[in-house]
């Protein structure tokens, strides 16, 4: 078995701008956004973006990063409107795919399950259809005769995740309450990317855990960052929570500010800032 380990930066130069990009994660929670930063620190563009979006959406868009969203919400969760994704989205920065969770969920899994499509009942009758003309409906072939929505695969070219623990493998292991749908987003891309709290053994990823913890299998995983910190501001349950403080000069401070303060420099220089508190100052 191979060792898969890189780093964030050496993810950065993997991926290519036009690429469809899968991000893990939920809103403002486990996102894997040390991987986000290198990204930004690249000269990657023209994006198409999936995720279930929080402030990797919002700095991605902020920085003219994206020419196609496909998500069900932004959200900073105890903000409810990423007000970066916000701010580009009214002045039309990018396309939008607006759907419903649950169909954004099977586009993941007719991606992974290498299907053009999933039957779902989900958004007939709102305004999804609506705002997404694109979308088509399938009658069922059997006596029913139920109409449904055809959810279109979301394949993705690339995905970033961030869990707890990982091995060198790929295998990775969430400590937290909710698996959200990370290996989804690995199953339904041609390579994925794994950041993890820490990199362990094997043998150590299998002691003491549920079977269902173990949440990635190696042989969908490309590479595997150790990143500590690394889904920060956002939690990373049961090792740290959200950054509230962080958050919010995030969301208040315009983004040409932000950046340069924060992102200037590599993740080093921004774990540096972040534990000198200097947002405050």
């Amino acid at each position: 078995m191979s060792d898969k380990t890189t780093t964030a930066d050496e993810v950065a130069s993997r991926l290519r701008s036009g690429m469809t990009l899968g991000i893990g994660g939920w809103g403002s929670r486990r996102k894997p956004m040390a991987l986000v930063r290198a990204l930004l620190r690249s000269d990657v563009t023209d994006l198409t973006v999936v995720s279930y979006g929080g402030p990797d959406v919002g700095m991605l868009a902020a920085a003219g990063r994206i020419r196609k969203l496909v998500a069900p919400f932004v959200t900073l969760d105890s903000i409810p409107l990423e007000p970066h994704y916000r701010a580009a989205r009214e002045r039309g920065a990018f396309e939008l795919m607006e759907i419903d969770e649950a169909m954004f969920m099977w586009g993941l899994h007719a991606a992974a399950n290498r299907l053009p499509f999933l039957p779902v009942r989900a958004g007939l009758g709102s305004d999804v259809m609506r705002v997404n003309p694109g979308l088509r409906t399938v009658t069922s072939p059997y006596d029913d005769g139920e109409t449904f929505v055809a959810v279109p695969a979301l394949r993705l070219d690339a995905a970033l995740v961030h869990v707890g623990r990982a091995d060198r493998q790929g295998n990775g292991r969430y400590l937290g309450p909710d698996p959200y749908f990370d290996d989804l987003f690995c199953e339904a891309a041609d390579t994925a990317y794994l950041s993890c709290e820490r990199i362990v053994d094997t043998a150590e990823l299998t002691k003491e855990a549920a079977p269902q913890s173990l949440l990635i299998k190696r042989h969908t995983v490309t590479g595997v960052v150790e990143a500590p910190n690394g889904a920060h501001f956002t939690s990373c349950a049961p090792d740290y929570g959200r950054d509230e403080a962080f958050q919010k000069a995030y969301a208040t401070t315009p983004w040409a500010d932000f950046a340069a303060r924060f992102l200037g420099g590599d993740e080093q220089a921004y774990q540096s800032a972040v534990r000198e508190r200097e947002w405050t100052s």
